[in-house]
């Protein structure tokens, strides 16, 4: 990687605008840059947001506006070229971070977090869409449900990562899982219901047969399972 040192020229005028949604991400990351001395210095931090275009991290010391860093992701190993654009102080003045802003455009750098939150978020723009578009209510209630289905897996995915990368405990994302696959199967067995009342399903409907045996083996194992605790209770 080349090193400069910042000219004023380099120094981003202070009303640059992102030009895209940022997301909040947990992602540790590495960053080496050249001082004005020529002294190669470096830290480790933590990206806390970002976008296809740069970022915002959270180090411990600052660095001049205009700086060009290597910014590594530390999750992937995956380097790049940066330059600090902005430091952002709190309210009583303390240095919190830098926004940085990559050479080249780099939507995959930040990882599966960020795509995770990317695609979510376009499948939220694309539902408002589709609501206008004059589409039938039971299709749109379906694509609803897929959505939030997808953004529940998703911020599980996301939690587990960043879980992983602060070193805590990830066991109990699981149980998080197993909790929305039973709050999914009661809702779309209501959806069922109502459907079998709207007379939407019929005896010719494919996959009854194989539905209600799903059904009857689920039902014996839940009545086991719950008379089993309930012994355990008395």
């Amino acid at each position: 990687m080349e090193w400069r040192v910042p000219s004023p020229s380099q120094i981003p005028a202070k009303n640059d605008r992102r030009s895209s949604e940022r997301f909040a991400l947990v992602v540790p990351v590495a960053l080496r840059w050249l001082a004005a001395s020529g002294e190669l210095l470096q830290c480790e931090g933590e990206a806390a947001e970002g976008n296809a275009q740069g970022g915002f991290v959270k180090i411990p010391t600052s660095i001049p506006p205009g700086t060009e860093v290597q910014l590594q992701n530390v999750l992937t190993g995956e380097a790049i070229r940066a330059r600090v654009v902005r430091e952002r102080l709190s309210k009583e003045g303390v240095f919190e971070g830098l926004g940085v802003a990559f050479l080249t455009a780099a939507p995959g750098f930040w990882g599966l977090t960020f795509r995770l939150k990317k695609a979510t978020a376009e499948l939220r723009g694309l539902e408002q869409e589709i609501k206008s578009g004059g589409i039938h209510p039971l299709v749109l209630r379906d694509f609803r449900d897929a959505v939030d289905y997808i953004r529940k897996t998703a911020w599980a995915v996301q939690e587990w990562q960043e879980r992983q990368v602060r070193q805590h405990d990830t066991a109990t994302v699981l149980p998080l899982l197993t909790a929305e696959r039973i709050r999914r199967t009661t809702e779309l067995s209501n959806m069922i219901l109502k459907d079998l009342a709207d007379q939407q399903i019929t005896a010719e409907t494919a996959g009854l047969v194989e539905l209600l045996r799903a059904i009857e083996i689920l039902q014996a194992r839940l009545t086991s399972s719950l008379t089993a605790r309930q012994s355990t209770q008395r």
